[in-house]
């Protein structure tokens, strides 16, 4: 089962498939796209064309655990994609994702001019593999 991650910014978006087993978290890139519209249609053609089974959205809840703007525009592209692709879309709490993120740029040396080409990449990675981790425990 391959499901995709993705790390929802206003201007860049960061993907991360997992691998064919659903045990790790891959192929990290970027869509760079400010249009909500053309985003949204670049997505469901990269689910199709990938044959993705389920998506993992990363869902940036408030460190108090309340939902602001950012968490409701999440929740408004997972129930888009939820109609358009018709796959499942499960919201998943990404608090500190993007902290973590820098850190593991900042680790590879990447100096921090170039984190913002990557940091969505990565972000998708640690949502995805996180919740493959959590998928795992349950089973």
């Amino acid at each position: 089962m391959r499901i995709l991650g993705i790390d929802y910014g206003d201007a860049r978006t960061g993907l991360s498939i997992s691998d064919p087993s659903g045990f790790l978290a891959g192929s990290p890139s970027v869509i760079h796209e400010w249009n909500y519209d053309k985003l949204v249609d670049k997505l469901v053609s990269f689910v199709q064309e990938s044959r993705i089974e389920e998506i993992v959205l990363g869902w940036p809840k408030n460190m108090d655990g309340t939902s602001g703007p950012r968490a409701e525009k999440c929740e408004a592209l997972a129930k888009t994609l939820r109609e358009r692709t018709g796959i499942p879309v499960t919201l998943w709490d990404e608090r500190r994702t993007t902290v973590a993120a820098h850190d593991i740029l900042h680790q590879t040396g990447k100096k921090a001019k170039k984190h913002r080409q990557t940091v969505d990449a990565v972000a998708a990675s640690l949502i995805l593999q996180g919740y493959l981790d959590f998928k795992r425990r349950q089973n």
